[in-house]
């Protein structure tokens, strides 16, 4: 497994120590996110939208509708820029310019292709199976007209940053602070709720697998 190469765009220029060009952490981001912000330029303005994402191999797979105008821009070349934000919790110095977060991130830049139309099922099942693990055998097949409606991109993990400070320390200079002052961290973690039947369902419907073991994973248990 390669080290992420530096870059002018991957080199982190603030608070460089943080910075690490181990793969592994790259990928242990990713896998560990299901959505990021994807950003391009549209006729001179920057945008970025929320999407869903899964890793396959050294690639970040991405769906959208054939109908976007974002999403065929990025299929038909447009440089992108994807970020995936883990915040950790808030560090609480005893001052407000020494208080900061503790964070992973990653930073993807590159041209995102579009999937072939022949590869386009193996594509989705693979995203689903990482947003929703074991639904797709729950559920009815991808019928082809849907397979036509759905644009699905591939990003590879070429030109990445990541940024990690998890292991810093919450105060670094405080030198002549009031240490009467209160100081440390709120740690914060995404949990998952009950899940809600949705009210077409037919009454006595059980909760399938795939929710409960997502339910179970989400909020810190093994399956």
């Amino acid at each position: 497994m390669t080290d992420l190469p530096l870059t002018p765009l991957t080199r982190v220029r603030r608070l460089p120590q943080y910075q690490t060009t181990d793969r592994a952490a790259l990928y242990e981001i990713l896998d560990g996110s299901l959505a990021a912000t994807l950003a391009i330029v549209r006729d001179n303005r920057p945008v970025a939208l929320p999407v869903g994402i899964g890793r396959d191999g050294d690639d970040v797979l991405i769906h959208g509708s054939t109908g976007s105008d974002f999403f065929r821009r990025i299929a038909a070349g447009a440089p992108v820029c994807l970020t995936v934000t883990h915040l950790l919790g808030l560090k609480y110095a005893r001052s407000l310019f020494d208080s900061s977060m503790r964070y992973r991130c990653a930073v993807v830049h590159g041209v995102a292709s579009a999937v072939p139309a022949e590869e386009k099922e193996n594509a989705l099942l693979a995203l689903s199976e990482h947003l929703m693990p074991g639904r797709a055998a729950e559920v009815r097949p991808m019928t082809a007209r849907e397979l036509a409606a759905t644009l699905v991109l591939r990003l590879p993990l070429a030109e990445a940053s990541v940024k990690d400070n998890a292991d810093s320390a919450v105060e670094e200079d405080d030198d002549g602070e009031d240490r009467a002052v209160w100081a440390g961290e709120l740690p914060l973690r995404t949990v998952a709720g009950d899940p809600v039947t949705s009210p077409q369902t037919e009454a006595g419907t059980p909760i399938p697998a795939s929710v409960r073991r997502s339910q179970l994973v989400a909020s810190g248990g093994t399956v």
